[in-house]
């Protein structure tokens, strides 16, 4: 198909087309896919990684919000009879009925890149890893250790919930058009089993955005700015021996995990 068939990108959907070959081969490889697997691709764009999913899985499902691209890729359709195109908001797209055990691999629209991670990992036993291609400062935060500005909420409920590999960096040189900013690829392992019943970890959530609600404040300040009460919080970092003067970054997931538990979830 010639060049003027395909779609220019539209910038307010943040379209960066993947050019390069070889990244896609690495990203398929990385997934580790079988002729038996389902795979999950959000934003196939102009189907690029599709194409070469297609070949290495049993089936695809393709969720391509941009309605122009998914009549694109609609006329490659026999170049790909394996994948389904989907032509829908992936955020609202229900990803719940997918098979158990798809698998998901992506160049994800960095725009709605945490949101969408946040509503994958909520089904994470549904998808036991995902390939993700992200922007590379939401890969740090993905993979931050305790004690560093990048270490957020985003950083304690993902490693809550999977373990997470920054697979390599990828140069802006092998988009279409070239991105402002460094991407790279991450692999996410979900933990089959988390410690956390859902009402648990409603609650465990919330404790952890209010914890970060206030980075310059002390974890006791930060709590209790957002409505938690003093008592309790006290009582629960004293339980941990936790100073009362640490901030939220110093935590780790595992004292989360602990001081979500000492204050027995319940958010007054």
């Amino acid at each position: 198909m010639s060049t003027p068939d395909l779609p220019p990108p539209l910038k307010r959907l943040g379209q960066n087309f993947l050019i390069d070959p070889n990244i896609v081969r690495k990203i398929v490889a990385l997934a580790e896919l079988s002729p038996s697997d389902h795979v999950l691709e959000v934003g196939p764009g102009r189907g690029v990684l599709t194409e070469m999913l297609s070949r290495a899985a049993g089936r695809v499902t393709a969720v391509e919000l941009d309605p122009r691209l998914h009549a694109y890729l609609e006329t490659r359709q026999a170049e790909f009879p394996n994948v389904e195109l989907v032509c829908d908001d992936a955020l609202a797209y229900p990803v719940e009925r997918l098979p158990l055990g798809t698998i998901v691999v992506a160049n994800l629209p960095y725009y709605i890149s945490t949101p969408l991670l946040f509503r994958l990992l909520d089904q994470r036993g549904r998808f036991p890893r995902m390939v993700l291609m992200l922007q590379a400062e939401v890969a740090d935060r993905l993979v931050a250790k305790p004690g560093g500005s990048d270490y957020g909420v985003l950083s304690v409920m993902a490693q809550y919930a999977a373990e997470i590999t920054k697979s390599f960096r990828v140069s802006a040189q092998c988009f279409r058009p070239r991105p402002e900013v460094a991407s790279a690829v991450v692999l996410l392992r979900t933990k089959e089993r988390t410690r956390l019943s859902q009402q648990e970890e409603v609650a465990f959530r919330g404790l952890v955005k209010a914890a970060f609600a206030h980075r310059r404040k002390t974890l006791v300040n930060s709590l209790r700015d957002e409505g938690y009460e003093l008592l309790s919080v006290a009582e629960g970092l004293k339980q941990l021996d936790i100073v009362p003067t640490r901030r939220a970054e110093t935590l780790s997931v595992e004292d989360f995990l602990q001081l979500a538990l000492a204050l027995s979830l319940h958010h007054p």
